[in-house]
Formats: C-alpha cells, sequence, structure tokens
C-alpha cells in the first residue's frame, strides 16, 4: 500500500484509467470490426446474380439484412441507380466515408493515450524528484534509504506510462490494420458494383 500512496499518488491512478480506457476501448472497437467484416466477393456475387435476375427490391433487402458496410455501399448503389456515373459514384463515396466514419470513432482515444501515457509518467517522475530534492533541503540529515527508495518510486512512474503506452500503441495498430483491410474491402466493393450498374444501363439503352 505504501507504494500506491507514495510511489503513485494521483499519477499513478491516472495512468491506471488510461490503462482501462485502452483495454475498453481496444475490445469493444475489436468486436465491431469484426462483426462489420465479410467475404464481400461471395456477398457481392449474390447480389449481382440477384440484379442481373431483374429483381432489385431483393438486393436491396439482402443489402439492407446484412449490416456490414460492403452491404451499405451496395445498398447506397442500387438505390441511386437511375442516375449517371457521377452521381453514383458520389452517393456510393459519401455512404463509404459515412461507414468508415462510424468504424474509426474512438480510435483516436487509443491513440492519445499511447502518445500521452508517457509524458504523464514522466511528469509523475519530475514531481518525485522535486519531492526528493524538497525532502533533502528540509532536513540536515536523510536516511540513504529515504532518498534512494524516493529516486527509484520517481523512475517506476515513468516506466508505468511506458507500460500504459506501449500496449496502447500496439493495440491502436491492430484496430487500424483491420480497418484499413474494411476499407480496402468496402472499395473494391464500390468500384464492382458501380461497374455492374452503369455497365447495365449503358446495356439497357
Amino acid at each position: 500500500m505504501n507504494y500506491l500512496t507514495y510511489a503513485g499518488g494521483p499519477i499513478f491512478w491516472i495512468l491506471v484509467l488510461l490503462a482501462a480506457a485502452a483495454v475498453f476501448v481496444f475490445f469493444e472497437r475489436f468486436f465491431e470490426l469484426r462483426r462489420a467484416q465479410i467475404d464481400w466477393q461471395d456477398f457481392m456475387k449474390g447480389v449481382v446474380n440477384v440484379l442481373d435476375s431483374g429483381n432489385e427490391e431483393e438486393a436491396l433487402a439482402i443489402c439492407d439484412d446484412t449490416p456490414v458496410p460492403v452491404a451499405a455501399v451496395a445498398s447506397a448503389a442500387i438505390r441511386h441507380r437511375g442516375g449517371d456515373f457521377m452521381a453514383l459514384r458520389e452517393a456510393v463515396d459519401a455512404r463509404g466515408r459515412a461507414e468508415v466514419g462510424r468504424l474509426d470513432r474512438r480510435l483516436a482515444i487509443l491513440a492519445i493515450i499511447g502518445q500521452t501515457a508517457p509524458l504523464i509518467g514522466l511528469l509523475g517522475t519530475i514531481f518525485g524528484f522535486v519531492n526528493t530534492m524538497m525532502l533533502v533541503n528540509s532536513q540536515a540529515l536523510v536516511p540513504r534509504a529515504e532518498l534512494v527508495g524516493g529516486a527509484v518510486n520517481s523512475m517506476l512512474l515513468a516506466g508505468e506510462g511506458l507500460m500504459v503506452a506501449i500496449p496502447a500503441g500496439i493495440m491502436y495498430a491492430a484496430l487500424r490494420l483491420r480497418l484499413d483491410r474494411i476499407i480496402s474491402d468496402m472499395e473494391a466493393a464500390a468500384t464492382e458494383i458501380v461497374g455492374h450498374l452503369t455497365a447495365g444501363g449503358r446495356k439497357s439503352r
């Protein structure tokens, strides 16, 4: 308990809260991104087959019943199929940006924690050394154990900051990689559905 009250103090508990927030955000975003990933090629193949059969309402129903970004992009394309290529592409891009914004939500928290935790730990180290120097200045003789203990406890705060920052950085990179894959799938699906609809429009004319 002495370690928590003296070595950590408020800085220690701030770092504990940041670590808890990082873990919560990571798992919440991880499961959200996991649900957002599907085999987009199989999905688009099914949607295109339904469109080729002339049943556009069924294709829309399939997209609406599949709550993933690829389906949302395909749905936007089908709903705007009557417009020209530029209007169709703009509708698809706008829906894609909205989906990316939804998936990217709270990821910045991990990046902020990864950047600020070492600075908070360093701040605690500085405060600890200041307190140690004040102790030395206030007493004629200071036991060696108190000096060493104060210095070590101060340095531990810097280490605790890194212990929070390094996992937060790894978690952010892992989620960002998964998000980039989803974005890549969305772009590929958008290109396929727009190309199919515009090609179908030219054939019909």
